[in-house]
């Protein structure tokens, strides 16, 4: 079998007969099976792929499709394996993702960083934060990005280009815990971390409490007045708890004259779940007032 794009459709070739084609319109998805070659599963087979290249199928993505009520039995079935139910008189395909820690810092950020910010992603993985950085950034902001492994910087710059989102934001190959190097103090508006290790690599190559420390100490310095620190922790049978607990530690040690510390846990959750914590750092004290005053004494 073969799917080809051709216009805006998908065709199934069986051979090199077209059996059947699929679109989307909108949120409408549309799928014809030969009525020849119905009651094989090529019809599975091309909803599924049509599914799929629109993030249907995309765990951690919201999504909603609609398709139109089947005349025959066998569209019903075919609707109902994929999770279509019936609602006014259409088919209907609704998926919000689970609550997570990172979607808690997402919307987090969202309420408290202003468009035309400068926003770091410390561990920028396969660049997800970043890219919701960049467009809570908007098109007068900047987002500096960076990771350890190549293969994560690239696949970062690789996201930011199809989103068209290389202009506000790039990812550099660097080491989180010489963030300094990087930018000047008090100048970033917020600094994500999403510690751990790179999504869909082995897991044996992660961040560790030494350097996620000075990490996060680094960060404090760079944050701006008012800045925002965003950081999930995890632990787990891989890499343990140390980089958590060393960290927690850190958190918990800052002094109150200057930062706000948020642990966020979600307390029916198993305790090595992600553990998503907010540093907010406090504008300085204002200083004794001079001038005026000491013209007065001389009156």
């Amino acid at each position: 079998m073969d799917i080809r794009q051709e216009g805006g459709a998908l065709v199934l070739y069986k051979e090199r007969t077209a059996i059947g084609t699929a679109r989307r319109d909108g949120d409408a998805l549309w799928v014809q099976i030969d009525p020849a070659w119905r009651r094989r599963g090529y019809g599975s087979y091309l909803l599924k792929e049509l599914l799929r290249r629109h993030g249907g199928l995309d765990p951690k993505t919201p999504s909603c499709f609609t398709a139109p009520l089947p005349q025959g039995e066998g569209g019903r079935r075919l609707a109902a394996k994929f999770g279509f139910a019936e609602q006014n008189g259409a088919l209907v395909r609704r998926h919000t993702p689970d609550f997570s820690a990172v979607a808690f810092c997402h919307e987090f950020l969202a309420a408290r960083l202003a468009p035309g910010g400068f926003f770091i992603d410390a561990t920028c993985g396969n660049g997800h934060d970043t890219a919701f950085l960049c467009r809570l950034a908007g098109p007068q902001g900047r987002v500096l990005a960076l990771d350890i492994q190549p293969r994560a910087v690239q696949a970062t710059n690789a996201r930011l280009a199809a989103a068209g989102l290389a202009g506000i934001g790039h990812a550099v190959v660097h080491d989180h815990a010489r963030l300094r190097e990087l930018a000047a103090p008090a100048t970033a508006d917020c600094v994500v971390f999403n510690f751990g290790w790179l999504p869909g690599a082995p897991h044996g190559v992660h961040s560790a409490a030494e350097g996620s420390v000075a990490a996060l100490r680094a960060a404090l310095e760079l944050l701006k007045p008012g800045g925002v620190l965003a950081a999930v922790l995890y632990s787990g049978q891989v890499i343990g708890d140390s980089e958590k607990q060393a960290a927690l530690a850190f958190l918990r040690a800052l002094p109150l004259a200057q930062y706000t510390v948020l642990e966020c846990r979600f307390a029916n959750w198993a305790d090595t779940a992600p553990l998503p914590c907010f540093v907010l750092k406090k504008d300085p004290p204002a200083g004794p007032k001079t001038g005026g005053c000491h013209e007065d004494r001389n009156v």
